[in-house]
């Protein structure tokens, strides 16, 4: 077994929008005796990260520096990056990114200055990186890797597809939690999500088991909220797009069972939405036995059946209504997802859009507006960015002055403006495919 000498420090980018994934990547170096013992630092900020690299340079390790993030963030951590690089101009300092971003768009990521690129997921690529450092090898030669080499791309294969009972779901040797990942991947290929393309078009799931010794984990550190992480909540347990309530029940059951009745089970709640087709009175009353929370997320996504057909989302807008008014029928106050300016849309798929939230939140719904971003990595990554008229966004604003609804969808317009201007200037990650 190849060890570690205490000789490579990871310091991570550490960001709101990204810290649940270097919370996962921390478990990773913990859960494996070769790299336990490494240092890692969470820099919050330009100086904080120059600072750590500083530091851990002066002792004469080699410093990995771990950046991870969405689409929407990737202009300020470019622009980060470049303050860090300014600070500290060290060729022995290796800049990672990692995240559906850098994995949609290896090329124009490396181009804009980072060293390497994570393509996939981490948590194996992580370890290999810190050996192949402590040992002097190139860390371009680690699977799952993207570099430039000689102005071309080089790439050392996708990293391998994990199961997640491999692995922890977060950093607990250094304190840092979050919401336990029970699925990864999707088998709903939408067209606007990086989900399914990021991390594969089939489901994996976290065990019962592996789940439960987690939750008591957490419980003796006194946590009293438990929440996870999940594509569509629903989907627990099944390989396909009928969901298994029977896995579902043993899941929420089990959980209940170790946490008690004292603390909270979230579960059908951020972040881990529901699909319409999936919202029944059987999966309902399921909820109600379980969990604590009494609103559910649905993706509703539009009113009009053409503009979800032609995104595959797999369901029309007659079930989005009939899944908020059992979520009411049952006791849940349904937060239903729509998303505005996607490809194709027209006047008349906005009213039809318009009408259906006007008829949820009659009923006691309320709604949660996003503006269509075009994703690197998705089927739209080349779509026109999403807009709204001065009528939508009138509608918008009124209705969240009443309380009724919530969302970014204005500054998510702006973040679609950004995208499509990068993707002008040469970053559009088809580019370098």
């Amino acid at each position: 077994m190849r060890a570690v000498a205490v000789s490579v420090t990871v310091v991570w980018a550490y960001r709101r929008t990204g810290k649940f994934a270097l919370h996962v990547l921390t478990g990773a170096l913990e859960s494996d005796p070769r790299t336990r013992e490494v240092p890692i630092e969470f820099a919050n900020g330009v100086a904080a990260v120059a600072a750590a690299v500083r530091s851990h340079r002066a002792q004469g390790r080699r410093v990995i520096v771990g950046w991870s993030f969405y689409s929407p963030d990737y202009v300020q951590l470019a622009e980060e990056l470049d303050a860090v690089r300014a600070s500290v101009a060290d060729p022995e300092v290796v800049h990672v990114a990692g995240g559906v971003h850098a994995s949609a768009e290896p090329e124009a990521t490396l181009r804009r200055g980072f060293d390497l690129v994570a393509v996939g997921e981490g948590e194996r690529v992580i370890i290999d990186l810190v050996l192949a450092l402590a040992a002097g090898e190139d860390p371009a030669s680690v699977r799952g890797v993207a570099a430039l080499r000689d102005g071309v791309v080089r790439r050392s294969g996708r990293a391998e597809r994990l199961e997640l009972d491999a692995f922890p779901p977060f950093g607990p040797a250094h304190g840092r939690y979050g919401p336990i990942e029970i699925t990864r991947g999707c088998v709903y290929a939408c067209r606007f999500c990086q989900t399914p393309y990021f991390a594969g078009a089939s489901f994996r799931h976290r065990s019962v088991d592996n789940v439960r010794e987690w939750v008591r984990f957490v419980v003796r550190r006194g946590f009293r909220d438990l929440r996870f992480l999940t594509p569509t909540s629903l989907s627990y347990g099944t390989r396909t797009a009928e969901p298994d309530l029977a896995a579902v029940e043993a899941l929420l059951a089990g959980v209940r069972e170790d946490i008690g009745p004292d603390r909270r089970l979230w579960f059908g709640t951020f972040p881990s939405e529901v699909r319409p087709e999936h919202v029944t009175p059987a999966a309902l009353a399921l909820l109600r036995r379980h969990v604590d929370n009494r609103a559910l997320i649905v993706g509703g996504q539009s009113g009009s059946d053409r503009v979800l057909a032609a995104s595959a989302r797999g369901h029309d807008a007659a079930t989005v209504e009939r899944a908020a008014a059992l979520c009411v029928e049952h006791g849940f106050v349904p937060h239903v997802d729509f998303l505005f300016g996607m490809p194709g849309e027209g006047p008349e798929d906005v009213d039809l859009t318009l009408a259906l939230m006007d008829r949820l939140v009659a009923r006691g719904a309320k709604v949660h507006g996003h503006t269509f971003l075009p994703l690197p990595g998705t089927p739209f990554r080349r779509a026109a960015p999403g807009t709204l008229t001065p009528a939508v966004r009138r509608r918008l604003r009124n209705l969240a002055s009443e309380g009724r609804l919530y969302g970014q969808w204005e500054q998510q317009e702006r973040t679609a403006q950004a995208l499509a201007a990068a993707r002008e200037t040469g970053n559009d990650p088809a580019d370098g495919r």
